[in-house]
């Protein structure tokens, strides 16, 4: 059986998204992923607290 692959919560800050999901181990993670064209960024956190941050401080490096 295919894993559920899908976020919930997501939220927008500038260029970033950041969502809720589970790993494959059942913990919640929030993914923060840039959008820009060619940027490629993307992480994962423990807690959203530290997602939102990565997101208000990302500078992207392709422009």
């Amino acid at each position: 059986m295919p894993a559920r692959d899908h976020s919930h919560s997501v939220m927008r800050i500038g260029p970033v998204q950041i969502g809720t999901h589970r790993d494959r181990h059942g913990h919640t993670k929030h993914a923060a992923v840039c959008t820009a064209d060619r940027c490629g960024w993307s992480a994962d956190y423990s807690s959203q607290a530290a997602a939102q941050l990565a997101a208000r401080t990302h500078r992207c490096r392709v422009r």
